[in-house]
């Protein structure tokens, strides 16, 4: 192959991951101009059109979908296998696309990464953080966490990382100037703060039961709920691993804990057909430790 040819394929992989021409100049530290010249001889070659480019966006091609798929498992393969050629015991580099919701990812992944990156200086970590479902293949992420009941799409490769749960919380400012919340149906007299990416956002399952709940905010942000629970607004449902400290420190009270709600499990994901390089092994291998055997949250 020629160097030309794989330099082309590295810079048409990061445009279709990043979505830009000009995102993947600067990641290459290139100009737009040159990143054009790559993806026109790429075109040229393979005597298809790759990309559909506007002045105000891009997409790809099926062909170019079906190829970027290939690019992707031929340069994991042929990083690997640079690996391999320079010893097992060689220090582990390139790069690590990493997709994690926003919440545990700023309270419990950006640790581990820092200390995995203390230990091998070589990696790069490209975090995305984003509480909304992504495509793997599309935006070439080599391992994803998800926090779920269950995984829905079965193509994905997963690992059980740690259990978790949720827990109805709120200040104790709010509690001491509102009706007492004694059972599940309580709540209906309370402002209850809704997170927007829930399966079904105003219905709470609590034990046995299932709660119509209703207030004056919801997000798409479990921080944002969590902040405005600290400021008194109202009762959340949120996930342990972001409240526990709080709820420990008295800034937070549970509630409702005869009703626990579902448990869930968090997952690390990975893109269907690829194996996972060393790297990747190695950063799963260090989130796992890193977590605990039991998380401080449980």
């Amino acid at each position: 192959m020629a160097t030309d040819k794989l330099a082309a394929m590295k810079i048409f992989r990061r445009v279709a991951e990043l979505g830009s021409f000009t995102r993947a100049a600067d990641d290459f530290g290139v100009t737009a101009a040159t990143v054009s010249k790559h993806i026109a001889f790429l075109e040229q070659d393979l005597g298809t059109r790759l990309i559909n480019r506007t002045t105000r966006r891009m997409n790809l091609t099926d062909a170019g979908l079906a190829f970027l798929k290939r690019v992707q498992t031929l340069l994991d393969d042929l990083e690997e296998a640079e690996l391999e050629a320079r010893g097992f015991h060689a220090e582990p580099r390139g790069t690590i696309r990493l997709n994690v919701p926003m919440s545990f990812g700023l309270t419990h992944i950006t640790g581990a990464i820092d200390s995995f990156l203390n230990r091998y200086p070589l990696i790069d970590i490209d975090l995305q953080l984003n509480d909304r479902m992504i495509d793997l293949v599309e935006q070439g992420v080599d391992i994803a966490i998800r926090v779920r009941s269950e995984l829905s799409d079965s193509s994905l490769r997963a690992r059980p990382l740690r259990k978790s749960r949720n827990i109805v919380c709120a200040s104790p400012d709010y509690l001491a100037n509102t009706p007492e919340i004694r059972s599940p149906r309580d709540l209906a007299g309370h402002n209850c703060l809704r997170y927007t990416l829930h399966d079904r956002p105003g219905i709470w399952e609590l034990g046995d039961q299932q709660v119509t709940v209703s207030g004056n905010y919801r997000t798409d942000s479990s921080l944002a709920i969590r902040q405005s629970l600290l400021r008194g607004l109202g009762v959340g449902l949120l996930p342990r691993f972001l409240v526990q400290e709080d709820i420990e420190q008295g800034t937070l009270i549970p509630l409702l804990e005869g009703h626990p709600p579902k448990g869930y499990t968090i997952f690390a994901v990975f893109p269907p057909g690829r194996m996972q390089s060393t790297k990747v092994r190695m950063l799963v291998e260090h989130l796992d430790h890193y977590l605990g055997d039991k998380p401080y949250w449980e």
